[in-house]
């Protein structure tokens, strides 16, 4: 880059930044000089020449500056010229490594220097949504594949349980106009609600939508609540109208909302929802303790609540196990963070079904594919639920789950990662999760076996493979 040597300051500035680079208007026989106490050291002219007379004739009127000064210290101008060269080059050389020092010990763009300029890399950190599902019941709500109109209203009504958590002051307000919003949903588009329900299931449908509206449990009573700014009443009239809700959309969704790949008919199937109620054992004489009230017994029932929406292929493998009553004595193990069977290789396993997902917003399930959390995919049945129910790996390929063992998650936010997410979020195949007998879980202890497995609900929607 070359800089002018004749002017007397060069000034380098930018919003943040300047300094001073100055040269003698003269140089001298020894140095050129910075301002910031940077110094070349010219060499002694003589010490590189021979001897030459030491009077020269240096009176002509047209000479140049350079013979001036040769004249003046006695050495011929041709040689000066030379060493002025080589300090110009150096003082060049200087510059550059002064202006590359001060942009990487302090990287603020120069003036008239943008070229030198590079951008800081930005770190981005991905904060998953905060409304991720926390409970097995409002995971199991969204999944429903459910018309459009009543799913709507479950938005307006869900924000509202977002609202109540907000300390002192709630925006009441903003309830009121949830509620609002949703009844009148629900008052415009009643045709097209009950006509989404097939006709065997209209009459129940006709008498669920009357209690959403005018119900004691409907949003008629809740708009009463809110104005009374009673935030317990709110939360019991919310959880009532929302169970009526899920009711309404599960009447809509008669089965699968899409088509499975070909290649895995082959496999149980659950085109729906299925409920499994387990008896749990204690074989070292020690009991369960309920959680309020009751005696300590033996034996404790757990409730869980599969979803053939979202993970068909592995709920209907699960299934299938059930009713052959392959867990029926099953062992069980406890970690840190999850109640573990045993991997059943001694007994008549089910399908190693691969790897099912659904992301969220998506219409059909991701298979032999894990998702990622840091880039925003986000499971429609999340693993970071206290009671999840999931599939454990298979030990040939983690693109496949296990064929019998599952396990059910202990999740504890203080081991949760970036939004309270589990670190294992979004690599098992969720199908489930425990609605009832939650506390039963932390009592679990390893030894303890499944006395009893048991289908209680959804056996019509379990569709087997074509043995044949």
């Amino acid at each position: 880059m070359a800089l002018p040597l004749s002017s007397s300051s060069i000034i380098i500035s930018s919003k943040k930044l300047s300094f001073n680079v100055s040269i003698s208007q003269k140089p001298t026989q020894k140095h050129l000089f910075l301002s910031a106490h940077f110094a070349f050291r010219l060499n002694e002219a003589r010490s590189q020449v021979t001897a030459r007379p030491a009077v020269r004739a240096c009176n002509s009127t047209t000479s140049t500056y350079a013979k001036d000064l040769a004249c003046e210290h006695d050495f011929p101008p041709n040689l000066y010229m030379s060493t002025f060269g080589d300090g110009k080059k150096k003082l060049k050389s200087l510059i550059a490594m002064i202006l590359i020092f001060i942009q990487i010990s302090a990287p603020v763009p120069l003036s008239g220097w943008d070229f030198w300029y590079v951008s800081p890399a930005k770190a981005v950190l991905y904060s998953p949504d905060t409304k991720v599902p926390r409970t097995g019941e409002l995971a199991l709500r969204k999944a429903i594949p459910a018309n459009i109109n009543m799913k709507s209203i479950q938005t307006s009504l869900e924000d509202i349980s977002y609202l109540l958590r907000i300390p002192q002051r709630k925006p009441y307000g903003t309830m009121e106009g949830n509620v609002k919003k949703a009844l009148k949903i629900a008052q415009d588009e009643k045709d097209s609600i009950l006509a989404s329900i097939p006709a065997d299931l209209k009459e129940r449908g006709s008498t669920l939508y009357a209690s959403l509206i005018d119900g004691k449990g409907g949003l008629q009573a809740l708009l009463q609540c809110i104005k009374d700014q009673d935030p317990d009443r709110v939360s019991v009239g919310l959880a009532s109208s929302l169970d009526t809700v899920a009711e309404l959309e599960l009447l809509q969704a008669p089965g699968l909302s899409f088509l499975l790949p070909q290649q895995y008919l082959k496999y149980p199937r659950l085109t729906g929802r299925g409920t499994v109620e387990f008896t749990i054992e204690k074989v070292d004489g020690s009991t369960f303790s309920p959680e309020a009230g009751g005696e300590p017994k033996k034996n404790a029932k757990i409730q869980v609540v599969l979803d053939g929406f979202s993970a068909p292929l592995t709920a209907g493998n699960f299934v299938k196990l059930v009713v052959d009553g392959a867990y029926n004595g099953a062992k069980l193990s406890f970690t840190d963070q999850a109640v573990l069977t045993d991997n059943g290789l001694d007994k008549n396993s089910g399908y190693s079904v691969p790897l099912e997902i659904m992301p969220s917003g998506q219409f059909e399930p991701l298979y032999r594919t894990t998702l990622s959390v840091q880039d925003g995919e986000l499971p429609v049945l999340p693993l970071s639920v206290y009671g999840a129910v999931a599939m454990a790996h298979s030990e040939v390929s983690e693109d496949f789950s296990a064929p019998y063992q599952f396990f059910f998650y202990l999740y504890d936010k203080r081991n949760a990662g970036l939004g309270g997410l589990s670190f294992d979020e979004g690599q098992f195949s969720v199908f489930g999760y425990t609605t009832a007998g939650r506390e039963i879980l932390s009592q679990i202890k390893s030894g303890d076996i499944i006395q009893s497995a048991e289908l209680v609900e959804g056996q019509d929607r379990l569709i087997l493979p074509n043995e044949n």
